[in-house]
């Protein structure tokens, strides 16, 4: 099957881009998706993540308790090491997982951090797609939805890839900055949806 890997920073609007491709017809596959279902109550993740971190990394429900685990991993760069350590596995497995069973047009991987392990990413998928923008834009956008701070928005930017190093892994972009509409999102990602689907269809994948 053909197979796309969508990314780009926080805020960029790729799920946006995701669900317009999942509604024309290719099968999503999102690491995000993935991660909060492993690390919601009762997921499958949670006890590894408890004998690691201790009761106080989990919510009153017993899922994990995201805005303590971010501040310690921002204060400790091994924390955060940790914590890939007992999801990646899972994430990877599921991921896997889910791309056999695969059924649709073609394939799109969601992976915010793509670039970050572009080694392991590259030879996995055929074309690689990034959602730009200013991160200006992605500052505004992430304080409407989430409440977090400026800094800690920006923290958590500054953790993620360079704009330029996304930019310079991508086969495809799809920009939707500040001044572009939904309009002009949906257009590009119709571009790119009919572009796959033909190299889809040429390369017999």
């Amino acid at each position: 099957m053909f197979k796309i890997g969508l990314t780009g920073g926080i805020g960029s609007g790729k799920s946006r881009v995701a669900d317009m491709l999942g509604e024309w017809g290719a099968t999503l596959v999102d690491t995000d998706e993935i991660a909060r279902t492993l690390t919601a109550a009762r997921g499958a993740a949670m006890p590894a993540i408890e004998r690691e971190f201790g009761p106080d990394a989990l919510t009153p429900d017993g899922a994990l308790n995201r805005e303590w685990m971010r501040e310690r991993a921002f204060a400790d760069p091994q924390v955060r090491l940790r914590l890939e350590a007992v999801l990646h596995p899972a994430i990877t497995e599921e991921t896997k997982r889910q791309a056999v069973a695969a059924t649709g047009s073609y394939l799109v991987f969601v992976v915010p951090l793509l670039v970050e392990s572009l080694p392991r990413w590259r030879g996995r998928v055929d074309r690689i797609c990034v959602v730009d923008c200013d991160p200006d834009t992605q500052v505004a956008r992430v304080q409407s939805r989430s409440g977090l701070t400026e800094p800690a928005i920006r923290r958590i930017m500054a953790a993620q890839a360079a704009r330029a190093s996304r930019l310079e892994a991508a086969d495809d972009v799809i920009t939707n900055d500040g001044a572009t509409t939904p309009e002009q999102l949906r257009a590009q990602a119709k571009t790119l949806h009919d572009r796959w689907l033909l190299l889809a269809t040429t390369t017999g994948r």
